[in-house]
């Protein structure tokens, strides 16, 4: 990224990368299919030095982290094949990061996986994949 479009970004701009702006759009639509669910929302984007993790909720006793893949198709491949191996790994390194935070680390958690697929009219598609398994 360039120091024009950091700035940019900075300051507010619109001209973001079109698949950052796809990116912010598909954890919004995530998010508040999620909240429609009755889970609570709690934060969005929580970084720590090993990664990022997308989305945070509680349903009801149990801490969910969340990860948002949007894509305009799925012709080769479902976007949640994109969390490979090496991504499960960051995102449950990042979550012990999370808990790390937390008063009483003893809580339940599990991780989910949002696919949402955009088409030029806007949101084509949402699917939850709850409780998918981490290293």
């Amino acid at each position: 990224m360039n120091l024009g479009h950091r700035i940019a970004t900075w300051l507010g701009r619109k001209d973001q990368p079109k698949h950052l702006r796809r990116g912010a759009q598909g954890e919004e639509l995530a998010r508040k299919h999620l909240q429609k669910l009755g889970l609570k929302f709690l934060t969005a984007n929580f970084k720590s030095k090993r990664g990022e993790i997308d989305l945070i909720f509680r349903d009801d006793d149990c801490l969910v982290f969340v990860e948002v893949k949007t894509r305009a198709n799925e012709d080769w491949v479902r976007p949640a094949a994109a969390v490979n191996a090496r991504k499960r790994k960051l995102l449950s390194k990042t979550a012990a990061d999370y808990l790390a935070t937390l008063a009483d680390r003893r809580v339940k958690y599990r991780f989910d996986i949002m696919e949402v697929l955009l088409d030029d009219e806007g949101l084509k598609e949402i699917r939850h994949l709850p409780n998918v398994d981490m290293p």
